[in-house]
């Protein structure tokens, strides 16, 4: 029986050379002549090419894009520098070229799929006030196996490693996914009188506690025994990768999936596209085209830190009912008391409901009450909590400001 993921490597391999083609042939069709308008049957074909060499999966990191941000009325201009890496991860700062001294802001980026660049726009306005730094989770597929696992535990070893190095009076910045993940290792540190603890924690949109709204994504990891997640989503990466032979969450089907939740979305996305196209609407065609260059860049999931994900946050619930280890040892976030907490929800999201971010403030008893803070964003899904004009202008301001409060 064929593996899944080299099923999906023989289709790749089939047809991206089709879609390459269909990119280098539409500007051909689409050709105008100086004083010759270009015949719509020709514009159509050029745009009906363009579309489908849209439709390409890609499997490195795009760039960040980040060489510059406005600060206080002047341009700064912004540099990436690795401050420290793993086989799984680098720690990627956004040095910019100014003497002051700022915040130090750990940015823990989802490993869900998607890479951190995903989170361009909250970084881009986070650098405005802020010293940054972001988890660049490297992709799966790329990690030989002499590397050995990737599990939560892993996971927030890095997170405490990276706090350390950025030292005493940092913040850490979760998203979505890492929110548990970055809870539990500032317990951790908490607990071990770790001086590199954080002096703030922000949780955005993330699944504290799933039993609270579950929403469908909750509703299907409860659907089925772990088992089942381990026999049907877990595929072995191909031997042309240098990751050959790690068990993987590949990305395609983290993409098809994702894609499944919202499909007529999706395919009247792609429609508007190529009416764009067709009618020369090229501004809201970029803007399709960007985001979904974006979307299609797809990271493959080490199957350890998948399946524990799934088991432990999503059917076993273990962080809220105070169950959840760390090395062996509970977690407890009531040890957590010299981290002040912000937790941002959105009232529109069909991912993390809101409820599920807030659940932190019960966990975190030992927390201070005017050292926490909780926030709701009207108006707004999953992605608007962290990337959009309501994250710039109306999230944004309380997070700038909730840091500076205790930034000492």
């Amino acid at each position: 029986m064929i593996d899944t993921y080299q099923f999906y490597q023989q289709y790749a391999d089939a047809t991206d050379p089709l879609r390459a083609c269909a990119g280098m042939m539409a500007p051909l069709f689409g050709y105008e002549w100086p004083g010759v308008p270009a015949h719509p049957l020709m514009r159509k074909l050029a745009s009906a090419c363009e579309v489908f060499s849209r439709t390409r999966l890609t499997h490195a990191r795009p760039d960040f894009g980040i060489d510059q941000v406005q600060e206080d009325g002047c341009t700064v201009l912004v540099h990436e520098e690795v401050v420290a890496a793993t086989p799984f991860c680098s720690l990627l700062r956004f040095h910019k070229e100014t003497s002051d001294s700022q915040p130090k802001v750990l940015v823990v980026a989802p490993m869900s799929g998607h890479f951190a660049t995903l989170l361009r726009g909250t970084v881009s306005v986070l650098l405005r006030h802020h010293d940054v730094y972001i988890t660049d989770w490297h992709n799966a597929r790329d990690i030989p196996l002499e590397h050995g696992k990737f599990g939560l535990d892993e996971y927030v070893s890095h997170i405490i490693s990276f706090l350390e190095i950025l030292g005493p009076g940092a913040h850490l910045l979760a998203v979505c996914q890492p929110t548990v993940a970055a809870l539990t290792a500032a317990a951790v540190m908490a607990g071990d009188g770790n001086p590199a603890q954080p002096r703030t924690m922000t949780l955005m949109a993330g699944p504290l506690d799933t039993r609270v709204n579950p929403t469908t994504v909750n509703a299907l990891a409860k659907s089925k025994p772990i088992e089942w997640f381990e026999k049907n989503m877990i595929s072995t990466v191909p031997t042309r990768h240098p990751g050959r032979g790690r068990r993987v969450y590949p990305g395609f089907m983290q993409l098809a999936a994702f894609m499944n939740m919202n499909l007529n979305r999706h395919v009247d996305a792609f429609r508007n596209l190529y009416r764009h196209l067709v009618e020369g609407e090229d501004e809201k065609a970029l803007q399709i085209k960007t985001f979904y260059e974006e979307y299609f860049a797809m990271s493959d999931l080490p199957a350890e830190f998948y399946l524990e994900t799934v088991r432990t946050v999503f059917q076993e619930h273990a962080l809220p009912l105070g169950t959840l280890t760390y090395r062996g040892d509970a977690v407890d976030p009531r040890a957590i008391r010299r981290t002040a907490l912000f937790t941002i929800e959105g009232e529109k999201d069909d991912i993390c409901a809101v409820g599920q971010t807030v659940a932190a403030q019960e966990m975190c008893s030992g927390i201070r009450p005017y050292m926490r803070l909780h926030h709701v964003q009207t108006a707004v899904g999953h992605y608007g909590v962290f990337n959009g004009r309501r994250w710039e202008n109306e999230i944004y301001p309380r997070l700038r400001d909730f840091i500076n409060m205790h930034h000492r």
